[in-house]
């Protein structure tokens, strides 16, 4: 691929008796923020490590910017990588933290102050360099954490779970700055996380880690709205996943299917199902769930197994959905929301 930033092949890690990584393949575009999402121990933070160096691959080639660099050191590599914990310097001042590499590097006073001011300017730290990092937020910390990573100007930034310590709120905030900040310097992202929002949210592609390998790459919407396999469409949102003879009996065919909860509509059961083009299932509801926006409505299907659905809550409130409960309903969605994938392997 032309214009690739990270080209891995065949990349595998055994640690003893234990497959971390069982032979990735993989190519990320110059200029792309990149995810690579799944659960504990699939072996994504370990692909991002021998990426950065810090880890040896026990077999496999990985090259940056088209240079072979498997063999090579970490300061080897024109990559940098920011770590969920910051490793802030404390006894250093924000200004002092940014320039401590280009000290390392013996860049002189002048140019390193210049460049870690302008790096603090990027991400909108103007007028913290003489603070220091026990006197900043928790997300002020990350952002002179980026800055310090930026200020030596790399090909590639890696970023394992960065912003994991942060709150809700914060790393909601931090999510979209960390993205209009990649679009700025307009470098090469590669960010680790389990959580699934926030690959969502911020990334051009992303590759979906379950055991050591990779299960699917592609874009937001193409993991989202077009899972590859079961694991897919259980771990990346929340998914219906309909198999056996309860498939077979509301879609007409056998196989497995995932249908994502907010594409189900939920009608009374006597709604006439007269449109070809969507699928219908009676049932009851097992149990209504009201988290303010939304409500989520889990049914026991007549066919047999269980599916939840999303209801937007316009006009009502958690007392009128509780009358739900217990309730017979019918189910409809359209066809092409119910989208096949290979069973677990």
């Amino acid at each position: 691929m032309e214009g690739s930033a990270i080209r891995l092949h065949g990349l595998r890690k055994e640690f003893g008796d234990t497959t971390a990584v069982a032979g990735v393949d993989l190519e990320i575009s110059d200029g792309e923020f990149f995810s690579m999402l799944g659960p504990s121990g699939s072996g994504k933070t370990t692909v991002l490590r021998m990426i950065a160096g810090f880890e040896s691959p026990t077999s496999g080639t990985i090259r940056l910017a088209g240079q072979e660099v498997t063999g090579l050191a970490p300061f080897e590599r024109d990559v940098h990588t920011v770590f969920q914990d910051y490793a802030l310097f404390p006894h250093m001042t924000v200004e002092q933290n940014v320039a401590y590499g280009l000290k390392v590097r013996k860049v002189p006073k002048a140019e390193r102050l210049q460049r870690a001011r302008e790096a603090l300017a990027d991400v909108r730290l103007e007028g913290f360099g003489k603070r220091r990092p026990g006197q900043l937020s928790g997300g002020q910390r990350q952002r002179v954490a980026l800055a310090r990573a930026l200020v030596g100007r790399p090909r590639l930034l890696l970023l394992d779970e960065p912003l994991g310590a942060l709150d809700l709120k914060l790393r909601e905030q931090m999510q979209v700055e960390l993205k209009a900040l990649q679009r700025e310097v307009g470098i090469t992202f590669v960010f680790v996380t389990h959580d699934q929002d926030e690959a969502l949210t911020m990334s051009d592609r992303i590759a979906v880690f379950n055991q050591g390998r990779i299960e699917q790459v592609g874009t937001p919407a193409e993991i989202y709205e077009r899972p590859a396999t079961a694991f897919v469409a259980s771990f990346v949102g929340t998914s219906n996943l309909l198999r056996g003879e309860a498939a077979e009996q509301v879609t007409g065919t056998a196989g497995t299917y995932s249908i994502r909860p907010e594409k189900i509509r939920v009608l009374k059961e006597s709604a006439i199902a007269d449109e070809p083009e969507h699928s219908t299932a009676t049932g009851t509801v097992a149990e209504v769930v009201y988290v303010g926006d939304v409500t989520r409505f889990l049914v026991d299907l007549d066919a047999g197994g269980r599916l939840t659905a999303l209801q937007q809550n316009l006009e009502t409130s958690s007392e009128d959905v509780a009358a739900y409960r217990g309730a017979r309903v019918r189910l409809q969605w359209h066809r092409r929301h119910a989208v096949q994938v290979p069973a677990d392997r």
